[in-house]
């Protein structure tokens, strides 16, 4: 069995991530927010096992763009040979549009 992928997080998913768990506090929601964050990273986890488990991201119809859904957020990553970068972590409804 070949080793785990390594996965790393843009700048922008951390503050994605930074930014949903600041938004469950002004709701007066920490422990949800804490909770789905919690979910959000055991999702991503699991892509170091299973990097291409992801869809391609439908927006853009590129193999190397993935996202995999974990509701209410999309987990949106780079998917190389040797490694996995997380993207962006935005709401699923959201349509997704790199700069």
């Amino acid at each position: 069995m070949a080793g785990k992928t390594p996965v790393s997080f843009a700048e922008s998913a951390v503050s994605d991530l930074e930014g949903i768990q600041a938004y469950y506090d002004s709701e007066g929601a920490a422990a949800t927010g804490r909770r789905l964050i919690e979910e959000l990273v055991s999702a991503i986890e699991r892509l170091a096992d299973h990097p291409k488990s992801g869809r391609v991201v439908p927006e853009f119809n590129i193999e190397y763009l993935r996202e995999v859904i974990k509701p209410p957020f999309r987990i949106v990553y780079r998917c190389d040979k040797k490694k996995v970068r997380i993207v962006r972590i935005w709401r699923s409804e959201r349509i997704l549009k790199l700069p």
